[in-house]
């Protein structure tokens, strides 16, 4: 039996929706999902919408229903849904009642085990309770930190005689090792939705869905810990600071000249205006890849010149951050080393040694902690804090593939307010 490739347009936007759905059929997807946000935005006239457009299609519509599971099931099928995803979280009287409204209407019930711990004994039971399919789900915020669908596919598989479709971060790459633990339904939503060719992106995972072999593909892909520089290498200071949702930004502090992108984990230093005996000490201990985080209260004395950074370009520092001043700057401009200051002087201070080396510090109003990531480039300096690294390196990915998927319909000829259609989402005051 072939494998359903199952499209989940989970956008805020019925026109774009709409335009991916019909990319998406042309590149070989078999059904197509009203996702959660698309039908809270656009209501239920999006299913009736894509029913109307693509009739010999099957439609999902993604209701996470958790309650009045026969009133939403009717609402939904009445609107053209084929079938609808209900909650396993879900009270069972709620998918009971969902799957007899569905039997009512020519519909089928979709279960989403989404949040729920004990995956493999809540599809049993909703077996019984009337399901027609099964959604192992890894949800997206949890897709974030790591969590993968691979984990739990097979033993429930094992477990059940319904279709199991599986959800959560697949791609081309990720695909057949699911249809090979057994899964009967492939959902596909950012690997889709956000590539450039949303045709091409669902046909190279249609290929590695029929011949259950992986593709590599330069679409987006979730980076483990271990390679959380290289996933910040790919991405802007922008695209970090809308996925902390505009926070970790450092005021003031900007690169000498343009063109690096520094990466790297926090060695912190406090100092005195015009102290420069803490920072070149910090620079004998700290490791290769470090960035020295310096603050200097947004001092206008010098602390930092070409010897330093001749200095740090020795030991393989990976750049310098300093909420106060550097000088030598005609020197520093012909040297090959990221700094980012708050000011330029040519006055230098004394090595007092005052201040200490790995403590906590604010930088450009931002607090840096020993260990925290560092990341700089044209736009300035973001700091992210360790124990959040992987998900908000994640999240940054998603902010720039979405940005390309938006980038790609201007130079269509659309324009950013289209795309976005800003006008419908400007917040109402009163």
């Amino acid at each position: 039996m072939k494998t359903i490739l199952q499209v989940a347009l989970d956008l805020m936007n019925a026109h774009r929706a709409v335009e991916i759905a019909k990319e998406s059929i042309a590149g070989g997807a078999d059904w197509i999902e009203a996702g959660t946000p698309l039908i809270k935005s656009e209501g239920l006239e999006i299913v009736r919408q894509l029913k109307k457009m693509f009739p010999g299609y099957t439609i999902v519509a993604d209701m996470k229903t958790m309650d009045t599971g026969a009133l939403e099931t009717e609402m939904a099928s009445k609107a053209g849904a084929d079938v609808i995803c209900i909650l396993g979280a879900a009270d069972d009287a709620t998918i009971k009642d969902a799957t007899k409204s569905a039997r009512r209407y020519g519909s089928k019930i979709m279960v989403d085990l989404i949040g729920v711990k004990d995956k493999v004994s809540r599809a049993k039971e909703v077996e019984k309770l009337g399901a027609d399919y099964i959604c192992l789900h890894i949800g997206i915020d949890e897709q974030m930190v790591g969590k993968k669908a691979t984990d739990f596919v097979s033993s429930i598989v094992k477990e059940v005689n319904l279709p199991v479709a599986v959800a959560g971060g697949i791609n081309s790459e990720t695909a057949a090792e699911i249809v090979r633990a057994g899964a009967s339904i492939i959902i596909v939503g950012g690997a889709i939705i956000k590539a450039k060719n949303v045709t091409e992106a669902t046909r190279i995972i249609r290929k590695a869905i029929d011949e259950i072999q992986p593709i590599t593909s330069k679409l987006y892909k979730k980076y483990e810990k271990g390679e959380l520089k290289k996933a910040f290498s790919l991405v802007s200071t922008p695209n970090i600071c809308d996925a902390m949702h505009t926070k970790g930004a450092m005021h003031g502090i900007r690169p000498i000249k343009p063109g690096f992108h520094m990466v790297g984990r926090a060695l912190t230093v406090r100092t005195m205006n015009g102290d420069w005996a803490k920072p070149i000490e910090a620079i004998d201990k700290a490791d290769e890849n470090t960035v020295i985080v310096v603050d200097a209260n947004g001092g206008d004395i010098a602390i930092w010149g070409e010897l330093a950074t001749r200095s740090a370009m020795k030991k393989g520092i990976a750049g310098v951050v300093i909420d106060g001043a550097v000088r030598d700057i005609d020197d520093l401009l012909q040297l090959d080393f990221p700094i980012f200051c708050k000011h330029v002087s040519s006055d230098a201070g004394e090595p007092k040694g005052f201040g200490e080396i790995g403590t906590e510090i604010r930088c450009g109003g931002v607090l840096v902690r020993n260990g925290d990531w560092v990341i700089g480039d044209d736009s300035g300096v973001v700091v992210v804090p360790q124990e959040i690294a992987q998900e908000i390196a994640n999240r940054a990915l998603d902010v720039r593939e979405r940005e390309n998927r938006i980038r790609e319909e201007i130079e269509r000829g659309s324009s950013l307010g289209k795309v976005l259609n800003v006008k419908k989402w400007e917040k109402i005051i009163g």
